[in-house]
């Protein structure tokens, strides 16, 4: 397997790995599948932020899973500050293959000078959970009934990771 930098060309396989966590998790808080359009435009804000997107490829060059990071919120005084999400194709989960996204991630986030990774995870996903902490993620919130998916209320849950860059932050 082999870390790989996600374009277009992918937008088929991140597609279904997307679309199935939609509408069999509470992974993402959403009801109805991306379309095509959809993902053109999220390629667009990832390309207009410089926006990495990893992805993991098998031997034979299959998508097995893939990552990324944004804008945490739409203010100037939190450009230090992304939130991230993982996603893997559901026969690869739960084989440690989300550590090495995650760990590419945050070594991109270093790279480019962010001071804070955040993860919006749904509290019942323990797996999620424990991953982030490996890492060194701390709880910082707890948004009681943030979401309503599959017949009941969800909790969503704030982990972050606080990184030693930027090197020298400014305001502005």
């Amino acid at each position: 397997m082999n870390l790989i930098r996600c374009d277009r060309s992918r937008k088929g396989p991140m597609l279904e790995i997307l679309n199935d966590v939609i509408l069999n998790s509470t992974a993402i808080y959403d009801y109805k599948a991306r379309t095509p359009e959809m993902m053109d435009a999220w390629f667009e804000t990832k390309d207009r932020g410089s926006f990495p997107i990893v992805g993991l490829a098998g031997d034979d060059g299959s998508l097995m899973g893939f990552g990324s990071y944004g804008m945490f919120r739409n203010w100037p005084a939190y450009k230090y500050t992304v939130e991230h999400s993982i996603y893997l194709e559901k026969s690869h989960r739960g084989k440690g293959l989300g550590k090495i996204l995650l760990r590419a991630i945050i070594d991109a986030a270093k790279r480019q000078q962010y001071h804070n990774l955040i993860g919006g995870i749904d509290s019942e996903n323990a797996a999620s959970i424990a991953l982030h902490k490996q890492f060194g993620f701390e709880l910082c919130a707890t948004i009681r009934q943030a979401g309503y998916k599959f017949d009941r209320w969800l909790d969503l849950t704030l982990y972050q990771l606080i990184l030693p860059t930027p090197e020298r932050p400014v305001d502005g």
